[in-house]
């Protein structure tokens, strides 16, 4: 691959503010695991081989198991996620691919069933923010990391 821009280093206020998201992320109630199941099924859907990397490791540390990092792209074809986590994987793919129909009123009525207002805020925030540094990383080659 091409070597790209570091936007961190052509940019480092851009990278402030998205390290800002993500303190906040980091103090919000939503768990560990789950946060790392938004991070790691968005980057799958957006391809992006870097957050892939981070994140599976990442989720693997906070107690997630390889079987369910393996079945994640088929999460609906098991019973390995529980309803509310497949609640948050479905709004991770309608938030991650807005263009197709957005997050639908059936996905936000369930997410209502198992969370409450301010726990949805959480989690389209952190799906919106895993969506931003998916684009930063694949726009501008960013290596894996060992």
């Amino acid at each position: 691959m091409e070597k790209r821009i570091n936007i961190q280093l052509a940019e480092p206020a851009a990278y402030k503010a998205m390290f800002a998201l993500e303190g906040y992320l980091a103090s919000v109630s939503i768990s560990k695991t789950l946060k790392e199941l938004i991070k790691v099924r968005a980057s799958y859907i957006n391809d992006c081989a870097f957050c892939i990397n981070m994140h599976t490791k990442d989720a693997l540390k906070y107690g997630e198991t390889t079987q369910r990092l393996f079945l994640l792209n088929a999460w609906r074809e098991t019973s390995l996620f529980t309803d509310e986590e497949k609640t948050v994987l479905a709004m991770t793919e309608e938030i991650t691919l807005i263009s197709q129909k957005g997050l639908t009123d059936e996905t936000y009525s369930n997410a209502k069933k198992y969370f409450n207002e301010q726990e949805i805020a959480q989690i389209i925030m952190a799906i919106v923010t895993i969506n931003a540094w998916n684009r930063i990383a694949v726009s501008t080659n960013k290596e894996i990391e060992d």
